[in-house]
């Protein structure tokens, strides 16, 4: 029997190419400000206009600021790629949610959140983490720059189709192991290059049990395995989720629908090109103490010694420490930490929100620590306010700043200098990007807590409640 995957992907083929690409038919394309003004150019150019406008999507999300959005950008480059894709929004006449909409944010929280990121469907975004948008049940993938120009003119895309991989995860996480946790181990374990060439269906009993936010925190790093993306079918969690939300479908609709996303699943017989199972009782806390995401360990581990690393990765492990200053075989619990950064794709949610103020409440943010808290949208930003929970961060020392992607990638005013070290919720600890020089190490929000309370790398087991 065909996975989940193969029933997704193979209804959305409009033509096959043989020894070729498939065509592609694609229900959603995404598109901020950075990777879009080319490829609307080449739709001027053409005299091409877009094919099904209503499918496509605009919001400006990596170069907002975090404060101050009611005022003029002051970046130049900022300001001169969020201000061409309102234009070209206009132009082409596509939905448009700009700075200050209540609709705005990083288009990978608000996609779900808007109830149009639906399950059975083909999405895809400028942007390699789309794959976040396969939490709700669909094939989603980031595409390049040529290829959205594609989508806008015929709502289609050529792409060879992946192998599967099915990765189940079975059991119960333990006290303090957060989803992004379970996303660090998986990194650790599969490497940064193990789901090269494959799309990731995730099961199994951690992946039932986990919210939504989980998901779309498991799915967003697909990619950081090597994956062309991640998903995982749809159940009543997800049903939950997506019901009332603006796009959602209403009424007898709705109804309709949910009979319809009942049916992807992977039967018991499906056939996956590679399958892995991990015990839930093996992950643990984790941070990251290199430059690329799989380079992480239990929080309370040592360093690795450079004898346990394999031959052929003993120069870039060699030149990962010498940039992040670290040695083998030292403790990372204690390491000094500069800046905090809740946020991005990854961890910008209310749940993480939640999450962070749970170890902060009755503390205070230790002396000398910058901390970044920004939520992933105007909406999270609403419920931040209506559970109360910028009331016990800010009694704690904390700010909460406004929506977007921040100090993830420093392509706004939020970056971290040279030499200093940030505990982050986001995606990637290469080299350089949170800031030139800057230095990552990845966490989950309630890790990222408790740096942020006491200044330096801690286990967040023993500060939870």
């Amino acid at each position: 029997m065909n996975t989940l995957f193969d029933k997704i992907w193979d209804s959305h083929v409009v033509s096959w190419i043989e020894d070729g690409p498939d065509q592609l038919y694609a229900d959603r394309l995404y598109c901020h400000e950075v990777t879009t003004p080319q490829a609307f150019d080449e739709l001027r150019q053409r005299g091409i206009k877009c094919f099904r406008p209503e499918k496509i999507f605009c919001m400006p999300d990596h170069n907002t600021p975090t404060h101050d959005q009611d005022k003029p950008i002051v970046d130049p480059v900022s300001k001169k790629q969020v201000d061409a894709l309102t234009r070209n929004a206009a132009e082409f006449g596509l939905s448009y949610f700009g700075m200050n909409d209540p609709r705005n944010g990083i288009i990978h929280v608000v996609g779900p959140e808007r109830g149009l990121s639906l399950p059975g469907m083909t999405i895809v975004c400028g942007d390699s983490h789309t794959s976040t948008h396969g939490a709700v049940g669909a094939v989603a993938f980031g595409i390049g720059t040529s290829e959205v120009g594609m989508v806008m003119a015929s709502q289609c895309i050529l792409q060879r189709k992946p192998k599967s991989m099915r990765i189940k995860i079975e059991g119960k996480l333990g006290n303090g192991v957060a989803p992004k946790d379970v996303a660090l181990y998986l990194m650790k374990k599969i490497t940064t290059g193990g789901g090269t060439g494959y799309f990731i269906e995730y099961s199994g009993s951690v992946i039932r049990d986990m919210s939504m936010e989980g998901r779309f925190t498991v799915c967003n790093l697909s990619i950081e395995m090597g994956a062309r993306g991640g998903f995982i079918a749809p159940d009543e969690t997800t049903f939950e989720y997506l019901k009332g939300r603006e796009y959602s479908p209403k009424g007898q609709e709705w109804d309709k629908a949910v009979a319809y996303w009942k049916t992807l699943k992977s039967g018991n017989d499906a056939v996956f090109d590679k399958e892995i199972e991990f015990d839930a009782a093996d992950i643990k806390p984790m941070i990251t103490y290199g430059t690329n995401p799989g380079m992480g360990i239990p929080v309370t581990d040592n360093i690795p010694e450079e004898s346990s690393i394999p031959e052929a990765g003993r120069d870039s492990f060699r030149k990962a420490l010498d940039y992040m200053g670290f040695h083998a075989g030292e403790p990372m619990i204690g390491k000094h930490v500069d800046y905090v950064f809740l946020g991005a794709c990854t961890n910008g949610r209310v749940e993480d929100f939640r999450a962070f103020a749970s170890i902060a409440e009755g503390r205070h943010k230790a002396a000398g620590v910058t901390a970044w808290l920004v939520p992933g949208s105007w909406e999270v930003a609403r419920q931040i306010r209506a559970e109360g929970i910028d009331n016990i961060l800010e009694a704690a020392g904390f700010e909460i700043r406004q929506p977007g992607c921040s100090a993830c990638l420093a392509m706004n005013d939020d970056k971290v200098p040279a030499g200093k070290y940030c505990v982050s919720t986001s995606n990637r600890n290469f080299q350089g990007r949170q800031g030139p020089g800057s230095r990552t190490l990845l966490a989950s929000p309630l890790a990222a807590a408790a740096a942020a309370v006491t200044g330096v790398v801690t286990d967040p087991r023993t500060l939870m409640k």
